[in-house]
């Protein structure tokens, strides 16, 4: 087995990029995964290799070092039901086939808290590769974290122009643990070196208490010098819309697909994302493990201090 050599898929999402960065940090070869169209969304480095893949045909091909560890951040961008069946976990297959062929040494899957209580198309897509991952007689960790700062900060210019922050319900009826993509990708490469996480599901969120999104909207009302101000939105927002477009979803690939982006704006509004306790029937917030230093507020309070924005694009939910 070749030492410190890691094969990432997925290097340009926002986790993946990240992933490669702290790697690379730490002494690895890094090959990377990319599109021809986004190969210089990853910087140049004398132990970084790029896998340029061709995602247009049928089966992609993964250039895996022999005896390589692999990790996988691939992410469907929208969660619709192709999408998701062709990222989350057709893609995934073809890396694993790859990566058996390679005689991988360890295969580490990021996925997602809420598959745990699985409602939508792309939850079920990496509930079928994790299965397909288990058995595939390779050592396996799936990473499965809560929530991703980048996704709760999208209402900060809201904030910032005096608006109110939006929340479903009361803004107390969802919570979650978010964990820093730097923590989250540190405890992925501690991961795949600690044999005791191997062979394991493992979820994880961040160092803080679980917060509310009247917790966030407080937080981030603070650190910006303005009054807290919010407003309740109805989950059966998204029902209506659904209601809507109903009729048209024998007809029409659009209205399907943005059917299902209303039951995963629903599913976001009224879920936790915790680990789910199926004896009481309730998120457990002690139940959840976290690790690293990076919490909430220090990340919107570097945002303030630094004037940065981050914006929410198609490829990061709450996964």
């Amino acid at each position: 087995m070749p030492e410190n050599v890691l094969y990432v898929a997925g290097a340009t999402g926002y986790i993946g990029r990240e992933v490669v960065k702290r790697a690379l940090k730490r002494g690895y070869t890094v090959h990377a995964s990319v599109r021809l169209n986004s190969k210089t969304a990853l910087p140049q480095h004398d132990r970084l290799i790029l896998d340029i893949i061709q995602t247009e045909r049928a089966k992609t091909t993964f250039n895996i070092p022999t005896g390589a560890s692999v990790i996988s951040c691939i992410s469907s961008r929208t969660g619709t039901a192709q999408d998701a069946h062709n990222i989350d976990y057709q893609m995934n297959v073809s890396l694993l086939d790859c990566a058996q062929a390679s005689d991988a040494d360890v295969f580490l899957m990021l996925s997602a808290i809420c598959v745990q209580k699985p409602k939508l198309a792309f939850q079920h897509a990496k509930l079928k590769f994790e299965d397909a991952l288990q058995t595939s007689g390779l050592k396996y960790s799936i990473v499965r974290p809560t929530a991703y700062f980048k996704s709760l900060t999208g209402q900060v210019k809201r904030v910032k122009q005096n608006r109110p922050f939006l929340f479903f319900g009361d803004g107390t009826e969802t919570a979650c643990t978010p964990i820093s993509k730097r923590d989250l990708a540190d405890f992925m490469l501690d991961t795949v070196q600690r044999p005791a996480s191997w062979n394991k599901i493992l979820p994880i969120g961040g160092p803080q208490p679980a917060l509310t999104p009247a917790d966030m909207a407080a937080i981030i009302s603070k650190i910006y010098n303005k009054p807290t101000v919010t407003r309740s939105v109805s989950p059966k927002l998204f029902d209506i819309l659904r209601t809507i477009i109903a009729p048209l979803r024998p007809i029409s690939r659009w209205a399907r697909e943005k059917s299902e982006l209303m039951n995963i704006g629903k599913y976001y509004a009224t879920e936790s994302m915790l680990v789910w306790d199926a004896t009481s029937g309730h998120y457990d917030a002690k139940r959840t493990p976290s690790t690293g230093q990076d919490t909430f507020y220090d990340h919107v309070l570097k945002m303030r201090e630094t004037g940065f924005v981050e914006t929410v694009d198609n490829d990061t939910r709450l996964f």
